[in-house]
Formats: structure tokens, C-alpha cells, sequence
């Protein structure tokens, strides 16, 4: 391993160092963590932030995880990694995780295990060590195979993006414009010794497919400066669907009626009268806002998402990848996180039984169900429109019902006179005939005068207590939604 000083004047150096200028990468007394896996890319990194480290006025030191995944030649890279680390004396954190096993637990592609527990390490470290920045050897040729995965797999603008320079303002990358023959040529120049990786010249993989014969088709018979197109493509990407993200804000928030920790819950008519890209960009920031990230929910999720916009069922669920769940309930669409995988944990878990009294003219707070009734009394029965009122208030021929009123839950069995009909009816076939889910039967409270049900709530009274002609005075329930509110 050559250790000698590279000439501060290598214009690579120069270049890598207006890199880290142009996006902001380092502050003076940043503590920056390379993630080193021994490969070239990698290891130009640690020796170009190490000639840049007093410039920089940075503190240094090496990540390297040993995934298990190549037997002795995974502990060669350890070792050599450290050796890398002690030549320059400079803290080493050095760890060994299972990336097989990890893959099988959570269901994972391989490449996709690996990276988890990568990243988990380097910001685990981090954290616990007091480094305010993860700096990776990530490159331009990185970046260009990157943007045509995503191409073949069909993602939007942002999978156009490509790999940032920085993200979230703790991860960098310093060589993101410099190409891979560049760095190559740059350690031969040098001396600079490296490992290489066998499985990076395994073609099963798609990305190394793409590496080793799409790219070098393309520079040899159509754009020579692939990388450099793909990466002006990203930038401009970037950049509008940050002017994107800049507009969506502000009706994102007013499309959305509650906000908690676990939820997200959005009004169903906002989003049906949105254009069908904003409704996908809408649900993907509330997925995104929710879950931390967009890692593995897809454009066939999002449309599945989305099908609740189109179809005309009041009520309907689709389950995401890590425990996401899109709800929609009536007037209501809920995104949500679930703490129990999601074949465990019902769309629609039973609600709790409730029974509330009512003594007089009163407000009755239904707290199972997010709901108020207030109870009030009407002298003039001409100055009601019950069929204008909407199907939340209910008019009562006060002479008809009897306090203490009860309100309760639906219970198999229940039965009452529909307005209008004559005889009793199931309130359960009452229910299959105006196509009231069964998930969402319990929402609808009894309302009960001697133990007789005068009124489905919100949906329809009791013939017996109709307002008449003859109606001295008109007792008015009214419900609200808390949610509504």
C-alpha cells in the first residue's frame, strides 16, 4: 500500500474538492465518517478526503462492514481495511452482520438486505460516536447505472433523480461527477493498492449487466458521454420535482383533515377533483411522510392506493409493504403505519361496545366512535325541513319518545319500523340493503326509548315517531363527526 502523499495540485483532487464546495458537503470541525469497503472507489475516497482533510478542517475516520457473503475473502477486505485505517491512524469501526440471513427474515433481495444493514451500521456508529457526516465513494458511472434501473423499472421523475450529492444533510458524496476510469486511473497513478469485489463481475445481477455491457455498448455506438448525459438528466429531474414538491405542499395540507403520530387522514372529494398525477405525488408524500421513506412501495401500489379514488365503494383497504396500510372509510381516506404485521391486524378492528344514557337535552360525547349527538327542542314543528337536513339530524314527534334515551351499539338481532314502512324490519337486512359494509355497521349507533330503537343514526328513524301534522313540538338530534370537525 503506497501511503506517500499525493501532489495537492492532482487536478482529481482539485476537482473533488470543488465537488464538496459546490453542494455544501463539509463544515470546518465536521467529524466525517468514510464508509470504506475496500473497493477502488472507496478507497479514493479515504486517500482524497485525507489530502483534503486539513484544507477541509475535518476529522476522519473508517466504517467497514463485513456482510459475510464471500467466506475469507469478506475477511480479507475487513483486514485490509483496518491495515488502510491504521497506516493513516485513524479510528476504525469494523463489524460483521449476516446479510443472508437478514435477507430471508425480511423478505429482501440481496442487494437490498445489504444496503439496509450498511447504512444501519454507518449511521448507527455515526450516531453513537459523534460524527456529524457519512461520506461514501458513490461516482458519476454509480449515479448513470442507477438511473437506468429505475428506467427499466418503470419509475417516475424522482427515480430519475438519481443518487443526491447529499442527502439529508448527514450522508455525502464527495466523487459523485468523477467517472469510474477516472478514480481507476487515479490510484494507478499513485499506487494506491485496493481490493476487488468478484461479485461485481457476476452478470446474473442486473446492475452489473448494465455496468459491464449495456453502458460500454452504449459509449461505443451511440453517446460516448453516457454518464455525463445521465447525470445532466438527473440534475434537471431533480431540480423540477423540487419545484414540484414546493408546489404540493400547500395542497397536500389542505387536502389533509388530521394528522397523528401513526396516520395520516385526508378528505376523499379533495382528492377525487385532483388531476390522477397529483393524486399519485399526494398519496406518495403521505406514504413517504408516514413510513420515512418510498423503498419498495411501487407505481402498481400507488394505483392500488389510488382505486379507492375511482370506485364507487364507501369503504375498502389496500395493504403496502412495511406495515402501510391505505384505508379509505366513507368520506375519509386514512394512511397508516400498523404496529403488528398487517395479516394480523384487521382494516376494520371491532369497535368497543358502548351504552350512554341520555337524561335531557344534553350533547352525548361517543368517544368510541370520534362522534357527538346533541339533543335539543324544536316549539315550532312548521320551521323544520327534515328533508333538507341531511341524514345526520333526525326530527321526533316529542310526545312519541320517553327519557332516559339510550344510545348504544348495533347488536344481532335488532330490529325497527323504517320510515315509511309498515311492520318491523332487521336492522342487520336494513343494513345489506342500503349497502352498509359490515366493518362499518358499528358506526351507526341505536338510538332506544323504552328499549325500543327510534332512529339508526344516520341513516333512518322509526315510523312510530315521524313528525305529523298533529306534532306539538319536534325533539332534534343532531351528530357530528369529531374527524369532520
Amino acid at each position: 500500500m503506497q501511503v506517500d502523499n499525493v501532489p495537492r495540485k492532482n487536478p482529481i483532487i482539485k476537482f473533488v474538492a470543488a465537488t464538496i464546495s459546490e453542494y455544501g458537503m463539509f463544515q470546518p470541525g465536521d467529524a466525517v465518517l468514510m464508509g470504506v469497503s475496500g473497493g477502488p472507489d472507496s478507497v479514493a475516497l479515504f486517500h482524497i478526503l485525507h489530502y483534503l482533510s486539513d484544507e477541509l478542517k475535518i476529522r476522519l475516520a473508517l466504517g467497514h462492514l463485513n456482510h459475510c457473503l464471500r467466506g475469507k475473502a469478506s475477511d480479507n477486505d475487513a483486514r485490509f481495511a483496518r491495515s488502510l485505517a491504521n497506516a493513516y491512524d485513524i479510528p476504525v469501526y469494523l463489524e460483521k452482520k449476516d446479510v443472508r440471513q437478514y435477507k430471508k427474515q425480511h423478505k429482501l433481495s440481496l442487494e437490498e438486505a445489504a444496503r439496509d444493514l450498511r447504512y444501519s451500521f454507518l449511521l448507527d456508529v455515526a450516531r453513537n460516536n459523534g460524527y456529524s457526516k457519512i461520506a461514501l465513494g458513490h461516482h458519476a458511472d454509480d449515479n448513470a447505472e442507477q438511473i437506468l434501473l429505475h428506467l427499466f423499472r418503470g419509475s417516475g421523475p424522482l427515480g430519475m433523480s438519481g443518487i443526491p450529492p447529499v442527502r439529508e444533510g448527514i450522508i455525502v458524496r464527495p466523487l459523485i461527477k468523477l467517472k469510474r476510469d477516472e478514480i481507476l486511473r487515479f490510484l494507478k497513478k499513485n499506487r494506491i493498492d485496493y481490493v476487488l469485489d468478484k461479485s461485481n463481475e457476476d452478470r446474473k445481477h442486473l446492475r452489473n449487466r448494465i455496468r459491464h455491457d449495456l453502458i460500454p455498448s452504449i459509449k461505443a455506438s451511440i453517446q460516448p458521454q453516457i454518464a455525463s448525459a445521465l447525470t445532466r438528466l438527473a440534475h434537471i429531474t431533480k431540480s423540477e420535482e423540487e419545484w414540484l414538491e414546493q408546489l404540493i405542499e400547500p395542497i397536500f395540507e389542505e387536502s389533509m383533515r388530521r394528522r397523528l403520530s401513526d396516520r395520516l387522514v385526508f378528505s376523499v372529494d379533495r382528492l377525487k377533483a385532483m388531476h390522477p398525477a397529483l393524486q399519485r405525488r399526494v398519496l406518495r408524500k403521505a406514504i413517504s411522510e408516514i413510513k420515512g421513506d418510498l423503498r419498495r412501495i411501487t407505481f402498481t401500489h400507488i394505483e392500488s392506493a389510488r382505486q379507492h379514488l375511482r370506485n364507487g365503494a364507501s369503504h375498502g383497504s389496500t395493504d403496502l409493504p412495511d406495515r402501510i396500510r391505505v384505508l379509505k372509510s366513507g368520506k375519509k381516506l386514512i394512511v397508516s403505519t400498523e404496529m403488528n404485521p398487517l395479516r394480523e391486524t384487521a382494516a376494520n378492528p371491532p369497535l368497543p361496545r358502548f351504552d350512554y344514557d341520555v337524561r335531557k337535552l344534553e350533547t352525548v360525547m361517543i368517544k368510541e366512535i370520534r362522534a357527538k349527538i346533541t339533543f335539543s327542542r324544536i316549539l315550532d314543528p312548521l320551521s323544520i325541513n327534515p328533508r333538507n337536513s341531511g341524514h345526520r339530524i333526525a326530527f321526533f314527534d316529542m310526545d312519541t319518545v320517553r327519557f332516559p334515551l339510550i344510545l348504544r351499539n348495533f347488536r344481532p338481532g335488532d330490529r325497527f319500523s323504517p320510515l315509511g314502512m309498515s311492520g318491523t324490519q332487521k336492522v342487520k337486512d336494513f343494513f345489506i340493503n342500503n349497502k352498509i359494509p359490515r366493518e362499518n355497521r358499528g358506526k351507526h349507533p341505536m338510538l332506544l326509548s323504552e328499549d325500543r330503537i327510534i332512529w339508526v343514526v344516520g341513516l333512518r328513524i322509526d315510523d312510530s315517531v315521524k313528525v305529523t301534522s298533529s306534532t306539538q313540538a319536534v325533539l332534534k338530534a343532531e351528530m357530528v363527526l369529531l374527524d369532520d370537525v
